[in-house]
C-alpha cells in the first residue's frame, strides 16, 4: 500500500462532505498540474490519503481510501487528466496543522512542506506514521 496526500480548499470541497458521501465516495476532479495527475495515475485501490484542508484551516483532517483507480477526469475539456475516486475512511482525532508539521523536524523533507501548491502528492511510510501519532491515531 501507498500513501499520499489530497488538499481541498473546504469551501469548495470538505472532509464533511466527503464523508456526507459515503461509502460510494466522490471522484476527485479538477486535478490541473501534471506533477500531480502522475501521482493520481500512480493510486491504487486501497491505497490510504491524508485529506488536508487547503488555505482555510491549513491542517490534515482525515484519512481518505482509493476505492477507483484513475480515469479520465470528466471535469477536463482537454482530455490530459485524471481523477480517481476517494471515500472518507476516518477522521484524525486531532487535526495536524501546517504549523506542527513544519515544526516537527522529521517531517521537513515531507511533501506538504517542501512542495506547499501540489495538491496530490506522495506520503512515505514514515511520515503517515508519525503525522497519524500527531492526529491521535
Amino acid at each position: 500500500m501507498a500513501y499520499w496526500l489530497v488538499k481541498s480548499e473546504p469551501s469548495t470541497w470538505s472532509w464533511d462532505q466527503q464523508v456526507a458521501k459515503g461509502a460510494k465516495g466522490e471522484a476527485w476532479t479538477g486535478v490541473r498540474n501534471f506533477t500531480a495527475r502522475q501521482n493520481l495515475v500512480n493510486m491504487k485501490k486501497g491505497d490510504k490519503a491524508f485529506f488536508y484542508h487547503s488555505n482555510e484551516g491549513k491542517e490534515i483532517v482525515g484519512i481518505a481510501e482509493v476505492i477507483k483507480e484513475a480515469y479520465p477526469d470528466p471535469t477536463d475539456k482537454t482530455g490530459k487528466f485524471v481523477c480517481v475516486d476517494i471515500k472518507a475512511d476516518k477522521p484524525l482525532k486531532t487535526p495536524v496543522t501546517m504549523a506542527a508539521i513544519k515544526a516537527d523536524k522529521k517531517l521537513a523533507d515531507m511533501a506538504l512542506v517542501k512542495y506547499s501548491r501540489l495538491s496530490v502528492q506522495p506520503v512515505t511510510a514514515e511520515e503517515w506514521k508519525l503525522v497519524c501519532k500527531m492526529g491521535g491515531l
